[in-house]
């Protein structure tokens, strides 16, 4: 929680001119929804909440959460295909890592998500009897229940093609290292760029992909095409528990903070420093940073 709150703190204290800031600042946004409506699934799983508190959590905590799911998602895919672009000097990548584009890439992923979620929250439901344990499914109409399996499969949809796209960028970047093979200098810049994409790739794939391996079984348990009673206990458990690997990424997007985000390095080194040549050296750090950024936006404006 402190480190994410330092990360808006920050955010909000500047206004993000690169493309790799707007993402993570959409990443942030998601990551602080999750982080509100986390609380309300984990009481109301424990069985420690009453009978109307579960039902708000089906309704609205439990979308939010999924909001939050599928906006960090897309934006950690973002976020990769720009670690590979910024090392690409093309009028195209260029073109691609300009702060407008980001936020209508942002924008664009927020208004789909929006409206594919929250019709959730305002379609009917059904009373059902009061328990101690409450399957939120259980609460929905049929027409309720149909936009709900729609809904997961144009997720789905949603992080199928953002694999796609990690797979893709992880290909080019192996590409271009094997490539530099005879100029040493430029095998020393990629290799540094297909290590920092091959490590979010990997972290993107850990998080988000053994959940929806268990999350597609699990709807047809939901729409009644599985009606086997063991079945679906093993299917609920699988998606219970690859969910919480998914939702555990908002521990480690800090690390993503602290490693592609300047300003934030020098923020936890005040934090955590004892003398004064560390904070020093991340002004330091922070001061090339926004050089680096003049000069992208200097081939930008050329390039315009």
């Amino acid at each position: 929680y402190l480190v994410n709150f330092l990360d808006g703190v920050k955010f909000v204290q500047r206004q993000p001119r690169r493309s790799t800031s707007i993402y993570l600042l959409n990443l942030l946004l998601a990551d602080i929804l999750l982080l509100f409506a986390l609380p309300f699934k984990v009481l109301k799983d424990l069985g420690a909440v009453p009978w109307n508190l579960m039902v708000i959590h089906c309704q609205a905590s439990a979308v939010i959460i999924y909001i939050s799911l599928y906006a960090s998602i897309a934006f950690h895919t973002f976020i990769i295909i720009d670690r590979y672009l910024q090392d690409r000097h093309t009028l195209r990548s260029l073109r691609l890592q300009e702060a407008s584009f980001a936020w209508l890439l942002a924008m664009v992923v927020w208004t789909l998500l929006l409206l594919i979620m929250v019709p959730n929250m305002a379609l009917p439901t059904k009373q059902v009897q009061e328990s101690r344990y409450l399957s939120c499914s259980s609460l929905k109409e049929d027409i309720s229940l149909h936009w709900h399996t729609m809904t997961v499969f144009l997720c789905m949809a949603l992080f199928l093609n953002a694999s796609v796209a990690v797979l893709i960028c992880s290909g080019l970047a192996l590409k271009t290292l094997l490539r530099s093979c005879s100029d040493a200098k430029l095998w020393v810049r990629d290799r540094q760029v297909v290590l920092s994409v091959a490590t979010m790739a990997l972290a993107y794939t850990l998080s988000f992909v053994p959940y929806h391996v268990a999350r597609t079984p699990y709807t047809l348990a939901q729409t009644k095409v599985i009606t086997d009673c063991q079945t679906k206990k093993q299917l609920f458990l699988g998606k219970e528990s690859t969910l919480l690997l998914s939702v555990l990424h908002v521990c480690f997007d800090p690390l993503l903070f602290l490693y592609l985000d300047a300003p934030f390095r020098v923020i936890i080194r005040k934090l955590f420093s004892c003398c004064g040549n560390q904070t020093e050296g991340g002004a330091e750090e922070q001061a090339a940073q926004e050089m680096m950024l003049q000069r992208t936006d200097a081939q930008q404006e050329a390039a315009s």
